[in-house]
């Protein structure tokens, strides 16, 4: 007899899993709207990639066992990246003393971060706080409103405004110490 629901494996019963809502096709389906999106913010957030692939697969894990329960696709998506947030805060909680190196301090990162350090926003991007570079790639790579980005990071939406605007500000400063500047006047 089939059931409607994926059968979940006795080992998995007894580490206290709830069942999955979302068959197969369903999760892959949302697996290829998002995995991409998802990668690039924690290696954003993290500036390492194998680091970003091990909580990316853990956010996908922990969003399965959640047994949330809608079909709205951004309710989903926000839930998603509410769980990477929490993973990338966890990690650098529990590592805070590795990433808390000056901005030019010498040989920072690895060989795997060397493309994305020829360019000088990222360079920028990197001198700013974890928490300031999740706000920035939230609203601005992702797109996503002010009150879905106070919900993925934990926060009040009535602060978000201004801590976005002072993480701008931050960035700008950083392109200027790297030497960029706006043109006055509109020029191109």
């Amino acid at each position: 007899m089939a059931s409607a629901a994926p059968e979940i494996p006795i080992a998995e019963r007894n580490m206290g899993l709830r069942s999955v809502v979302m068959d197969e096709t369903a999760f892959q389906s949302f697996y290829d709207g998002t995995a991409r999106r998802l990668r690039a913010y924690l290696l954003r957030c993290l500036g390492d990639a194998s680091l970003a692939d091990d909580l990316l697969q853990d956010a996908y894990l922990r969003f399965l066992r959640s047994g949330l329960d809608t079909d709205d696709e951004d309710h989903r998506r926000n839930y998603l990246f509410r769980i990477a947030t929490n993973l990338v805060r966890d990690h650098f909680r529990r590592r805070r003393s590795e990433y808390e190196l000056p901005p030019d301090f010498p040989g920072q990162g690895g060989h795997h971060r060397t493309v994305e350090l020829r360019s000088d926003v990222s360079q920028a991007l990197e001198a700013l706080a974890p928490r300031d570079r999740q706000m920035l790639w939230l609203a601005y790579v992702e797109g996503s409103s002010h009150q879905e980005i106070a919900k993925a990071m934990g926060l009040k939406t009535a602060s978000l405004k201004s801590m976005l605007f002072r993480a701008r500000k931050r960035l700008a400063e950083s392109l200027r110490v790297l030497g960029l500047q706006p043109q006055e006047g509109g020029e191109s």
